[in-house]
């Protein structure tokens, strides 16, 4: 995966210098030595053999196509007409479907190749859910929030997942593609309305690339649907991932059935905060996107690439795009937004990793070697946090997990597990970044009765009522 936003990477299994015997153009673009007009690599993809002379030069349509024979170049070309004339919105979706499936079908760097999951792969995930949900039964008021328990390819989720991505990314894509007919001067854009529109084409087009590849990779590496601390499938649906549970387990010494289970518990607890908590999916989507509205893009990389754009040297542009271009504002607005979120996603995820821990420690054996295995790879970047960060410039990463499990266990200690989990009927009554900086403060805090509050209030409209009757009267 690159690690520049929006850059025509090599495929992970794709060596950096292409195949042996594959010579690079010395100049890196312009004229290559076949006399193509394009250069030896006009959009950064990898190499194909057989193209440009007896070595065979870098092909521009490897990420996209994989290693294709001359017969099937005139697909190539029909796709890349398709890419340059997409008119949709800011990200050509189709295309990092497409790619994603591929990486996908590509496998891991491991060369672990994606696989249909087969029946006694789905019943042990459906058991290990339904166990979940009666273990988690014990420890939170949150009643169940997975009306069905599946088990997912990495293809599947690959496209469950996708209409999420969208959703996030989007807002980001959007900001581009308007910077991309921004930097022309306005006396010009009425005349470079075509130009304008090849270049808003290829964003989308550079978007969807970089986004597939990204999706793809992280779907080799998920184990379920709420890795990042999002609800990226379907609501309802718990799902987990049997060939990357396997994976994530192998060197962990403990038994198969254990990290199943375990990674059960923690789809399960998500689901049940996702579906029971109404306004909390808009509230971290919400705080996604009012971080992402704040990011600056840096229009000068583009405004060079566009006063120099030669539309047989289309590689500028992409060039501009791998150099970087998302800067947070440093303003007041935007540093309180980057705070809700993080404060957001640990509470989230500080919730599910007490809840879940009180479930498993009297019941798994490895339930503390399991839980401070997950809480390292959330707090280290894993590649989800990588991923987002690399597609807009954004970790999703709960930096104060720890903290927020510490405050959400003391509260279960000194309010029960109603008092804790009735924090979540609305945003104004969770603990705040200041709060997790004074764990004790708020749990010993005087909080508001809400039940006294509400028999004050029944008594206040009885004695209304009366009044209104004695008036009639």
């Amino acid at each position: 995966m690159s690690d520049t936003p929006f850059g025509f990477g090599l495929p992970p299994e794709e060596p950096e210098n292409g195949d042996e015997g594959k010579k690079k153009d010395p100049a890196g673009g312009g004229q290559g030595s076949g006399g193509n007009p394009f250069g030896a690599n006009p959009f950064g993809f990898g190499g194909l053999p057989g193209m440009g002379g007896p070595g065979g030069a870098d092909n521009p349509f490897a990420a996209m196509f994989g290693s294709l024979n001359p017969n099937d170049l005139g697909a190539a070309f029909q796709q890349l007409g398709q890419m340059l004339s997409y008119e949709g919105g800011p990200v050509n979706w189709d295309m990092a479907k497409q790619i994603a499936r591929q990486v996908v079908a590509q496998g891991t760097p491991d060369g672990v190749k994606d696989a249909s999951v087969g029946p006694a792969e789905k019943s042990a995930v459906e058991e290990a859910v339904r166990l979940a949900d009666l273990w988690l039964d014990q420890v939170t008021s949150l009643p169940s929030g997975a009306g069905t328990a599946v088990a997912w390819s990495r293809a599947e989720w690959v496209e469950a997942t996708l209409p999420a991505w969208q959703q996030l990314v989007d807002p980001v894509a959007e900001r581009v593609g308007s910077a991309m007919g921004d930097v022309l001067p306005e006396e010009m854009q009425a005349m470079a309305g075509p130009l304008i529109g090849m270049m808003r084409s290829m964003g989308g087009a550079m978007f969807g690339q970089q986004i597939g590849q990204a999706v793809g990779a992280l779907a080799g590496e998920v184990v379920g649907s709420t890795d990042v601390g999002l609800p990226l499938g379907p609501a309802g649906r718990a799902a987990l991932l049997p060939l990357n549970i396997e994976a994530f387990g192998k060197d962990l010494g403990v038994p198969s059935d254990e990290v199943r289970l375990y990674l059960a518990l923690r789809e399960a607890a998500h689901q049940r905060l996702f579906a029971h908590v109404p306004w909390l999916r808009a509230h971290l989507f919400g705080a996604v996107e009012g971080y992402a509205r704040g990011i600056k893009v840096d229009t000068s990389k583009l405004e060079e690439a566009v006063g120099q754009l030669d539309p047989t040297h289309p590689e500028q542009l992409q060039e501009a795009l791998q150099q970087g271009m998302f800067q947070p504002q440093d303003t007041p607005e935007q540093k309180a937004a980057l705070a809700r979120l993080e404060t957001a996603l640990a509470l989230v995820e500080g919730w599910v990793d007490a809840v879940v821990h009180e479930a498993a420690k009297s019941r798994l054996t490895s339930a503390d070697a399991l839980r401070e295995t997950l809480r390292r790879r959330r707090a280290s970047g894993g590649p989800a946090e990588q991923t987002f960060a690399t597609l807009i410039g954004l970790e999703l990463r709960p930096r104060r997990l720890r903290d927020a499990a510490r405050l959400w266990a003391s509260l279960t200690d000194a309010r029960g597990v109603d008092g804790r989990d009735g924090l979540w009927e609305h945003p104004d009554m969770l603990p705040t970044a200041t709060d997790l900086d004074d764990p004790d403060g708020f749990v010993h805090r005087e909080h508001l009765d809400f039940s006294e509050l509400d028999k004050m209030l029944g008594e206040a409209a009885k004695g209304e009522n009366r009044e209104d009757g004695d008036t009639e009267k």
